[in-house]
């Protein structure tokens, strides 16, 4: 009872000493909203940024790997940018052969893609991505339909003219309006629509489905040479469930180099791409964001400090008197030092409150103005809540000795 009667009075002092001085206490709780805001708001960015790549990554696989000419980033790692231009690209074929062969993969898929016009009547698409892939696409990518089905195999071997939509391109084409077995032109050409994937939203890493067109490879094959490079053809390899990755991608590079029969000295003339390498490369990027933001939050937090201490040695010299008298009560020092930590304590949370507060709103501004899913997370409540005591306890430290030390007697004299 002593220490709730304790919390209760500092709670009371600490409130009036914010209706009575607003303005200083605000100037002196500034650097803390400012430091809590930087600090919470930076993390509640980079925390969206990576929940945003780990459902990509999961969308495409992580324990998939792309059979392609260049290496992600674009040269610059094992070879010299020249000798990557002199290797060929992925072949159909290739892709074929890889799939007879391989013992630990679970899928393989060649995918080749250009830009296309999409017409249907008056409502034109210009500039629309189409990638045409094979029929293993679909135990490879992580997709769910909004309406009808993807390509069955036989449709796949077979080159049917047929295609499945983006959520964009099928709102901007439909208005709404089921599209299945339905015919649009798709360069110039008619395809019977067989479905329509749900909406993805942005992606960190580019793979989103939302405005692309999808076609059989083999009928893309008809409108131009897929195996061509301006096609940026691929070929992609899921492992097995329970097979790691690595040992997936050893037997892929050796029936790679089987297949494009290159003697045992001789060096690889293909790239192995990982997505888990562009996410790694994403989330050391975060980690320096993180890091910018605590150091530039550190500082504005390190000046609210003083201005929360400065702000408790006046209220220490104001309430002189009252200190003496509590003392010759029977007032402990350990009673006056709480009770004067806990109303620095006090001032810094409502600032870090405050912080929270407007990083929170920030964020609901942004996930409905932005088709970008931020959300601020419990544990960086957590934080900035703990950042807030922690700053008031060490910035209340020495008012609170200070005032605990005064002796009953001379703080009575020298407050009157």
């Amino acid at each position: 009872m002593i220490y709730l009667r304790l919390i209760k009075e500092s709670v009371r002092f600490a409130f009036t000493a914010l209706n009575e001085n607003k303005l200083r206490t605000f100037l002196s709780q500034l650097g803390i909203i400012i430091g809590v805001f930087a600090i919470i708001s930076v993390l509640t960015v980079v925390d969206s940024l990576e929940r945003s790549i780990r459902n990509s990554v999961q969308s495409l696989g992580e324990n998939t790997v792309y059979v392609q000419k260049w290496p992600w980033g674009g040269g610059g790692g094992e070879y010299e940018w020249w000798e990557y231009w002199r290797w060929p690209v992925p072949h159909y074929d290739e892709m074929i052969k890889l799939e007879k062969r391989m013992s630990t993969a679970k899928a393989v898929a060649f995918g080749a893609s250009m830009s296309t016009t999409v017409k249907y009547y008056s409502n034109t698409i210009e500039s629309v991505g189409m990638f045409g892939v094979s029929h293993g696409y679909k135990d490879i990518w992580s997709f769910e339909l909004e309406y009808g089905r993807f390509f069955t195999e036989s449709e796949s071997a077979s080159g049917r003219n047929l295609v499945v939509l983006g959520y964009d391109i099928w709102d901007n084409l439909f208005q709404g309006e089921d599209p299945v077995g339905k015919s649009i032109k798709v360069y110039g050409r008619k395809m019977t629509v067989i479905g329509v994937f749900e909406k993805e939203g942005s992606s960190m890493v580019g793979n989103s489905m939302d405005e692309l067109v999808v076609v059989p490879v083999l009928y893309l094959n008809r409108l131009a040479d897929i195996d061509n490079e301006r096609m940026d053809p691929m070929i992609m390899v899921k492992a097995r469930d329970g097979v790691p990755v690595d040992q997936m991608k050893e037997e892929l590079r050796g029936v790679m180099r089987s297949v494009r029969r290159i003697s045992p000295k001789a060096d690889d003339n293909f790239s192995l791409n990982e997505i888990s390498v562009v996410s790694q490369g994403l989330t050391n990027m975060f980690k320096i964001i993180g890091t910018a933001g605590w150091i530039i939050g550190g500082f504005a937090i390190l000046v609210g400090g003083f201005g929360i201490a400065n702000i408790m040695f006046v209220s220490v010299k104001e309430r002189t008197t009252v200190i003496g008298i509590q003392k010759s009560l029977g007032a402990k020092n350990f009673f006056i030092l709480t009770q004067f930590l806990f109303e620095a304590i006090i001032h810094s949370l409502v600032g870090g409150i405050v912080g929270i507060l407007v990083v929170f709103a920030l964020s609901l501004a942004v996930a409905k103005s932005m088709d970008f899913d931020i959300a601020m997370s419990a544990g960086n409540v957590i934080t900035g809540i703990t950042i807030s005591v922690a700053i008031g306890i060490i910035s209340g430290l020495a008012p609170a000795i200070s005032a605990s030390r005064l002796d009953p007697v001379e703080a009575i004299r020298s407050g009157q």
